[in-house]
């Protein structure tokens, strides 16, 4: 009978040997199978995770709960990302934003950039990875 492996173990296996602090993250796409696989991959990590369709649910969460990090797609119906992303910036400063995109009708990197002018601090691509989506929590989590 093997000896059950602490949890730091199991999170620094997950981030390439590097133990990271937890946060609180809000996951907003209108697509169920990114957000559960968001939320998958950080839950695993040790973050504690909420979810939202869109851009008109997610405020709606932020008002209810303490959120450290934001991942939210650009492109939703009823309010896309920078909408909602131009609402973070003004509400809730301190909350790091990180963007993504598969792109749509003009290409992704496009998307990205605009989602950098509206105050996003990290810009990830779709399709993503794992290391990729961990990365990029890390990169905010060291940002001031």
């Amino acid at each position: 009978m093997g000896l059950p492996t602490p949890a730091t173990s199991v999170h620094a296996q997950l981030n390439h040997g590097n133990v990271m602090a937890a946060s609180s993250i809000l996951i907003v796409d209108d697509e169920p199978g990114i957000r559960e696989l968001l939320a998958m991959i950080l839950e695993a990590a040790g973050h504690s995770v909420a979810a939202a369709k869109d851009g008109v649910e997610a405020p709606k969460i932020m008002a209810s709960r303490d959120v450290e990090i934001v991942i939210t797609d650009l492109l939703m119906p009823e309010r896309d990302g920078l909408e909602f992303i131009t609402e973070i910036r003004s509400k809730y400063p301190k909350v790091k934003i990180i963007a993504m995109s598969g792109g749509g009708h003009i290409a992704r990197e496009s998307y990205l950039r605009i989602a950098r002018n509206f105050g996003a601090h990290y810009l990830l691509e779709k399709p993503f990875s794992q290391s990729g989506v961990l990365d990029a929590i890390e990169k905010v989590q060291a940002m001031p």
